[in-house]
């Protein structure tokens, strides 16, 4: 069969998955099938069915598979951008019919690639200017000044100019590609050239450095310096130069990088962009998410979310591909550019000359290069540069320049004579005369005739002549050796497209669950809007959030107390993801993946939409809001639990936000006043005296001490060369280790944290959790104790006494309120420590219970009798110590106060408790932040709240 009729052939097998895409999207939008609805495959099918007709007439030889690749690869691409952008679909369509025009124009015009020899250095001229012309008249757009504007058209002049360079380097190496290949030293085995033959590899290194510098183009300019190590390979078969220019490649990243922040933005976007998903990590982070969703099949055409995507139809077309198509579509589009890649440069090894094999190099390269680039920068294999899909992005530049690209790729491939003929055009051309020719010629040197580009009688008495030198790259050898060089670029090729695939399939199925399950992913709450979300509500049965239908059938998140515990409810947004309990109990509230009975199971197996579970909270809304109003004017927290299960009662942060518009919010600049600052969970606050608690039950248990040890109170010790003083250098003389805790002496607990050792002190902390994030469902940020190794004796007296000090390594100890809660309650529950949690059930819409938390102990860190002697040293401290603001008439409650300082003359005010001092069913934390400027203690906020906690339980 002819090369035209396999073309023809498979232009018709082609058009069925090109006009069955576009079908689909008929459908999705709502439109019946007809020819009038398919004009647009159809008629693209038509104008490239014309387009063989002329190939046939014009380059009979040429590679069959090329065009109906770009048939296939251009169906593709115009139905996304009608997809995604039909504003501007009409334009991309008649720029498209227009570049197949010129493909058959181009062919029609340039003949014989010979013609590039000729004009090699003018088209050289007109590449650079065309690259470096928006330096001085160009646009701005997005960050780049790629674009001029003529007569109301923006045209990206460098899409044309890499097609002049091309054509250009394909005459300077096809001219000198012998003289270049020669090497008269060798270092650590690689041939190196002389000096002067890196010339031409230093220009383009700066040409495409003032690129990146001026046009702020990293894409381009990577792709242009590709584009000439290979050709310059496949050309000298050299890899020194591939080496050197490495290496100068990577001497310019670096200086680019260190120097540009446009550069830097790129690679820390790459590196992280889910640190800024909301501002420079936008695009790459949606293109993740739209992938994400399109698993193995796709989600559908007109089913994708990638419109979420700034420019998708262009720089990010790839990831509307992927998610609509899935991973076996978006597979299949980066096999056609591979076996793109694989014609092309099989056309080059079957060229006849030099100029047409490097020219079809050099082409190949252009197209499928900047595919590789794209694809892997919207899928973050490497970084991002922005550079469109060829045949496929919306944007008439890249367009007509990929189709002149393939018209000069038929071009080379008419003109091919097959591996076995010796190239003409090879050697270092000289102008001698007749008379040189009849003289002895040095050994090993060869003269062809070449006909001479001179007009009239310019050339008279001389003729052309190319002098041939024996090298390696003469002659058949030659020929033999190049083939060798391309095979090698083809499989290079292949494996960068392996490698897309590779990562293409980590993202869309490996990877996929991670990205869908990410709080910040607009894409799945989007898609929950259709689905009735369940609700939240505390344990007395009041209902904090809850989803209401709206008149176009999705679902509107609503919050019907306001913010009560806004930071434990959190938040849903389309644009900036969940927080809290409404993102770790994601998939139960929307009921989309959920096992928990056996009809969910089935359900979700067979991917039915179902209405969300209810969350039932530990939480109390009477012990919360007397938190909330005890807090209301501070800047703090209190967290309320029940020390035998850890069932978290109340966990108020102050000051709070309004969960209630979060999109507003944020837009505002929200949280600036540090109100989404969750100061329960995540602040991190000096204890301060508190932290006695633990220091008293390491000497107990340890029998360091009893209650009745006595010890010395001076206002001020040195403890290890250093002082540590008293509140207001206070003196208390002789005092026993209970009166210590009960006046919160640092000199006497300073003394007590030595004798303990800072290894024991530290093991104990941790025994109470400190080290770890707490919490079965929301979690903390772990409190922090210091290296014990690294602790001297005076670190240790401070760090025993609750203030962290210390240099040249991470102070402690360092707490959360949380954490805080967690230490008082273990004291009340015999030493156990608990785990704390806030979701007690899981209820189904009918109202059953599906799910209960399980209380979880995280170990037994003191003896019930070690426990037993600090409660009573605590009780001591609110009857008649510090604490005395915490009393409740007619309830026994045990305590420890703290101030922290902070840093200057700031303090805060702590405190931690529990009641009723016999049986205690509540425990509790509370922080004051700035108490040198209010002078309210926490004790006081503390014995508020606890009244209404156990009038809450009936106590």
């Amino acid at each position: 069969m002819s090369r035209r009729n396999t073309e023809l052939l498979l232009l018709i097998a082609s058009a069925f998955p090109v006009i069955l895409l576009y079908a689909m999207y008929v459908l999705t939008a709502g439109a019946t099938i007809s020819f009038e609805t398919l004009a647009v495959p159809i008629g693209l099918f038509a104008a490239f069915a014309a387009a063989h007709i002329a190939v046939r007439i014009l380059a009979p030889g040429a590679d069959p598979a090329i065009l109906p690749i770009v048939f296939v690869l251009s169906g593709i691409g115009i139905t996304f951008v009608t997809r995604l952008a039909p504003d501007l679909a009409i334009s991309q369509l008649i720029i498209l019919f227009v570049s197949v025009a010129l493909m058959v124009g181009t062919l029609a015009l340039v003949k014989n690639l010979d013609v590039v020899m000729r004009y090699k250095y003018t088209f050289g001229i007109i590449g650079i200017i065309l690259l470096m012309l928006p330096i001085f008249i160009g646009t701005t757009i997005s960050g780049s000044k790629l674009w001029i504007r003529i007569a109301g058209f923006t045209i990206q002049p460098g899409e044309f100019a890499k097609v002049f360079i091309v054509l250009f380097l394909a005459g300077y190496l096809a001219e000198n590609r012998e003289l270049l290949s020669i090497s008269n030293r060798k270092v650590l085995g690689l041939k190196i050239p002389r000096f002067r033959l890196l010339l031409p590899l230093f220009a383009v290194w700066g040409v495409c450095l003032l690129i990146v510098v001026f046009e702020r183009d990293l894409g381009s300019a990577v792709l242009f310096y590709t584009i000439f190590l290979l050709m310059l390979y496949v050309a000298t078969g050299r890899f020194s130069y591939v080496i050197i220019g490495l290496a100068l490649l990577a001497v310019g990243a670096v200086g680019a990088y260190k120097f540009l922040s446009h550069v830097q933005v790129r690679f820390q976007i790459w590196a992280d962009p889910f640190k800024d998903a909301q501002g420079q990590g936008y695009q790459i982070v949606q293109s993740l998410y739209s992938l994400a969703d399109g698993g193995l099949v796709g989600v559908g055409i007109g089913n994708g979310m990638a419109n979420n995507i700034p420019v998708v139809e262009s720089d990010f077309i790839f990831s509307a591909i992927g998610e609509e198509m899935g991973l076996l579509g978006g597979g299949a589009v980066l096999i056609l550019f591979m076996l793109f890649a694989v014609r092309g440069l099989t056309t080059a090894a079957r060229a006849k000359s030099d100029l047409a094999a490097f020219s079809a190099t050099g082409l190949t390269a252009a197209i499928s290069f900047q595919a590789f680039l794209i694809v892997g920068g919207v899928t973050r294999l490497i970084p991002l540069t922005g550079v469109t899909l060829p045949f496929m992005s919306q944007g008439g530049s890249s367009l007509l320049a990929s189709f002149i690209i393939v018209a000069l790729l038929l071009r080379a491939g008419d003109e091919a004579t097959g591996r076995e003929a010796e190239l003409t055009g090879t050697g270092t051309m000289a102008a001698i005369t007749d008379d040189q020719v009849a003289s002895a010629a040095p050994t090993g040197t060869r003269f062809a005739n070449v006909p001479s580009y001179g007009h009239g009688n310019h050339s008279t008495g001389s003729r052309m002549r190319r002098r041939l030198l024996d090298t390696p790259e003469s002659g058949v050898l030659g020929r033999v050796a190049l083939a060798n060089r391309l095979t090698r670029a083809v499989f290079a090729f292949t494996a960068l497209f392996a490698i897309l695939i590779g990562n293409l399939t980590y993202v869309q199925v490996i990877k996929a669950k991670d990205y869908q399950d990410m709080p910040t992913n607009n894409h799945t709450i989007a898609r929950s809007k259709y689905i009735q979300r369940g609700s939240i509500i505390t344990s007395d049965g009041v209902t904090l959030a809850e989803s209401l239908q709206q008149e176009d059938g999705t679902y509107a998140r609503s919050y019907p107390n306001g913010n009560m515990a806004a930071h434990v409810v959190g938040y849903v947004s389309q644009q900036y993801g969940t927080a809290g309990i409404e993102s770790v109990m994601n998939d139960t509230l929307t009921g989309s993946k959920d096992y928990s009975s056996w009809n969910n199971a089935i359900a979700s197996l067979a991917g039915q939409t179902q209405p969300g579970n209810t969350a039932k909270l530990t939480i109390d809304s009477r012990i919360q809001t007397a938190a909330e109003q005890a807090l209301k004017g501070f800047k703090g927290a209190v967290v309320v639990m029940d020390p035998r299960t850890g069932a978290v009662l109340a966990c108020a942060s102050s000051p709070t936000y309004d969960n209630t518009n979060i999109d507003a919010l944020m837009q505002s600049g929200g949280g600036e006043d540090g109100s989404m600052y969750d100061r329960a969970m995540d602040a991190l606050y000096t204890p301060g005296s508190t932290f006695k608690v633990v220091t008293l039950s390491a000497a107990l248990e340890t029998g360091t001490a009893s209650l009745t040890s006595t010890y010395q109170a001076p206002g001020s010790m040195d403890i290890g060369n250093a002082p540590v003083t008293n509140s207001a250098n206070e003196s208390y003389g002789t005092i026993s280790l209970q009166q210590a805790f009960a006046v919160s002496s640092n000199v006497v607990f300073g003394q007590v944290a030595n004798e303990v050792g800072a290894s024991s002190l530290v093991q104990f902390a941790n025994a109470f959790g400190y080290g770890q994030k707490l919490g079965q469902d929301l979690t903390t940020a772990a409190s922090i104790m210091a290296d014990p190794s690294l602790m001297t004796e005076w670190e240790t007296a401070w760090a025993g006494a609750g203030q962290p000090v210390g240099m040249d390594h991470t102070p402690g100890p360092q707490t959360t309120v949380m954490q805080n809660c967690v230490i008082a309650a273990a004291i009340a529950n015999s030493g156990v420590v608990m785990d704390p949690f806030f979701v007690s059930q899981i209820l189904a819409p009918d109202g059953t219970v599906v799910k209960t938390t399980q209380s979880r102990s995280l170990g037994q860190a003191v003896s019930s009798a070690t426990a037993d002697q600090v409660k009573q040293a605590m009780l001591a401290v609110v009857q008649s110590g510090t604490g005395t603001d915490a009393q409740i008439p007619g309830v026994k409650v045990a305590g420890k106060t703290g101030s922290a300082e902070t840093g200057g003359t700031n303090v805060n005010s702590m405190f931690v408790g529990f009641a009723p001092y016999d049986s205690p069913t509540v425990a509790i934390s509370v922080a004051l932040e700035d108490f040198d400027k209010h002078d309210v203690e926490a004790a006081k906020i503390a014995g508020i709240v606890l009244t209404a906690a156990l009038a809450a339980q009936g106590a």
